[in-house]
This record gives structure tokens, C-alpha cells and sequence, in this order.
């Protein structure tokens, strides 16, 4: 464990240097690209006082205006346009003096991903490695946003006939756990009140059943025996890819500017309706249990347990700003081809990454 600690350590030193030399570079690329906007914010301001005093030419060659009021017009345009440069600039001098200062520990359009290492002595070692910053030009208007979706909670069948009193499963041993990215995008021009979210999800399933039972699969059936051995553990894992689509709805808070205009729904209540589509991409079960004799055994037996291929269903949550509960409800039953289908529900939490 000594040793493992010394590894993670040196590697911790030769990321951290390879990357604050990165860093270095990223830096001067970062305030290079700042100068270029800097010098496009005075064109651009320079050219809009050039067509406003041609309108105000334009309206003195129509007489429409005196020379005394021509002259008073441009020079209010002439202030209002150096006081815009004077403004927008100095945003850009101070995200320089920014970068200088603290090289890239913040910045508007630069996010950091880290990674802490845990040493057997409780000391940390951080390192930080890649980054998302663009050197585009800021858009105006983004009408769509992409963010992380990561959901935990806890699995159980609805049966036909029976409901969740029929259910075989252990409530709190049989769990879920959900990651994913997902789109979002504002469907009305001038307000974000309701967008449309829709992406792509791994979900890992597990199911425990009760009464020292497991899965056995004989033929297009799958029963639930009892175990010849005290179970500490059966549990079937079902993992599927999803591809959820909701309607999202709830306030929002506009921020506008004159290079930008955002819609935030941190710190807003909002709720989302919908479902979605998918396949099974792998199922096995897991034993633990102890035999006659006091021995402890565990497998893992990799079957496809008659577990639906094509899986559907409804889903929904309910959140403030990124943290909610989601509820799912799966139309497709568990396993194909039963005597008596079995419907799966989640009950759960949510977080959207944004």
C-alpha cells in the first residue's frame, strides 16, 4: 500500500507538471484571443457611430433637423460610443488581468475537470487536467445547452394482477444508477419556459429477490427457486442504453447584454414530463452465499435471462435548480414471454450537470 501511495504520488507531480505547462500555453493563447476582441469591440463600436452619423447627414439634407441640432446629435453619439468602449474594454482587461493573476484558475468560458487522490494517510493530491475553453466568438443567442445526467435510487416490479404487493424484489436492496448526457433545447423565440430535453443514458438495473430465492432460467421461462445455500446476495444486473426525450418546463432568469442574451434555470423550480426508448446491452446474475460445510462461494453466471431486448417507458422528475427526484415507469415487461408480465418502477434522485 506504501508503494501504491509513492506511484500515485509521483504521478500526481508529472501530471500536475505536464499540465501547468499546458496551462502555460493555453494562458497566452487565452489573453491573445481576448486582445483580438478587445480591438473587434472598438471596430465595431467606431463603425455604428459611422451609420448613425450618416442617418443624422441624412436627416439634415432633408431638413428635418437644424446644423445647431445635427451637430448636438452627433455629439451625443460620439459619447455614447466611446463611453461603450471605454465599458466592453474594460471587461476585457480585467478577464486579462484575471488570466495573469491567477493563471486560469477562473475564467467565464474555462471549466477545469479534477481529479483528488486519496493516500492511506488521509493526504489529498489534486490534479487538474484538460479543459473546455473555446476561442470562438461568444453567440448571441444559444438556444441549446448540453449538461451531465447522473440518477440513483431504487428498483421494484409492478406485477400484473397484483401491483407492488405482488412484487417479489427486496424495495431496498434491488437499486438503480443512471448516467448520461443530455440536450436542451428552448422551443419558444423569447422566453425559456418550456424546452425540449433529450439525449442518451446507460442505466445499471439490479433486482434482489426475497425468501433466500435466485433466477433460474429454464428454456423461454424464468422461474425463482430457493437456494440450496444461505444467499447473502442474488441479485440480477440488467443494463440497458436509453435514449430519453422530455418536456421540460418552469422559470427561468434572462440575463441580456449587449454581445449575449442567456436563460438560466438555476435556483428555479422546474419539472419535466416524458419517456423513453432503448435496448438491453447486457444482463448476469451474482451469488454469494455460504454452503454446508461454512464455505463461503460467489458467482457470476452471464445469461440473457429471457430480460426484454427492446425496453420502453415513461419517466418523469421533479427539481430545484439541478437536484430533484425522478420516478420511471417501464411499459415493456422485465422478461419476455412470462405467464405473468412484470413491469419495473424507479423511485429515485436526479442531477443535471449544467
Amino acid at each position: 500500500m506504501k508503494r501504491m501511495n509513492q506511484c500515485l504520488t509521483v504521478l500526481a507531480v508529472v501530471i500536475i507538471t505536464l499540465t501547468a505547462q499546458s496551462q502555460n500555453s493555453d494562458t497566452d493563447q487565452k489573453i491573445d484571443s481576448l486582445h483580438v476582441q478587445k480591438e473587434q469591440i472598438i471596430k465595431e463600436e467606431k463603425a455604428a457611430l459611422k451609420e448613425e452619423v450618416m442617418a443624422i447627414n441624412e436627416r439634415l439634407d432633408a431638413k428635418e433637423i437644424t446644423q445647431e441640432e445635427a451637430d448636438e446629435l452627433k455629439q451625443e453619439a460620439a459619447t455614447r460610443r466611446a463611453l461603450n468602449i471605454e465599458n466592453r474594454t474594460a471587461i476585457i482587461d480585467n478577464k486579462i488581468a484575471l488570466l495573469q493573476r491567477n493563471e486560469n484558475t477562473y475564467f467565464d468560458e474555462y471549466k477545469i475537470f479534477g481529479v483528488t487522490i486519496k493516500t492511506e494517510d488521509d493526504e489529498f493530491v489534486g490534479i487538474r487536467f484538460g479543459d473546455s475553453y473555446n476561442n470562438e466568438p461568444i453567440r448571441y443567442d444559444k438556444r441549446t445547452t448540453s449538461d451531465l445526467v447522473l440518477s440513483f435510487g431504487w428498483n421494484n416490479v409492478a406485477v400484473d394482477g397484483g401491483g407492488l404487493n405482488a412484487s417479489p424484489y427486496k424495495f431496498w436492496g434491488s437499486r438503480y444508477f443512471e448516467l448520461g448526457w443530455a440536450w436542451k433545447t428552448r422551443l419558444l423565440n423569447n422566453s425559456n419556459a418550456l424546452r425540449l430535453k433529450y439525449g442518451f443514458s446507460f442505466q445499471w438495473n439490479g433486482y434482489k429477490l426475497t425468501d433466500n430465492r435466485y433466477f433460474v432460467q429454464n428454456g423461454d421461462e424464468t422461474t425463482f427457486e430457493v437456494h440450496p445455500y444461505d444467499l447473502k446476495k442474488a441479485k440480477l444486473n440488467v443494463t440497458n442504453f436509453i435514449l430519453p426525450v422530455h418536456i421540460e418546463f418552469g422559470p427561468s432568469r434572462k440575463t441580456e447584454t449587449d454581445s449575449y442574451v442567456r436563460y438560466s434555470s438555476r435556483n428555479q423550480f422546474k419539472m419535466g414530463l416524458g419517456g423513453y426508448i432503448g435496448f438491453n446491452v447486457g444482463t448476469y446474475q451474482k451469488l454469494k452465499y455460504t454452503d454446508d460445510t461454512g464455505d463461503k462461494g460467489k458467482d457470476k453466471i452471464k445469461k440473457d435471462y429471457n430480460v426484454t431486448d427492446f425496453v420502453y417507458g415513461l419517466s418523469g422528475y421533479m427539481a430545484f435548480s439541478n437536484c430533484g427526484v425522478y420516478v420511471r415507469y417501464e411499459l415493456s415487461p422485465l422478461f419476455e414471454d412470462q405467464a405473468v408480465d412484470q413491469h419495473n418502477v424507479s423511485l429515485g434522485f436526479r442531477f443535471d450537470m449544467n
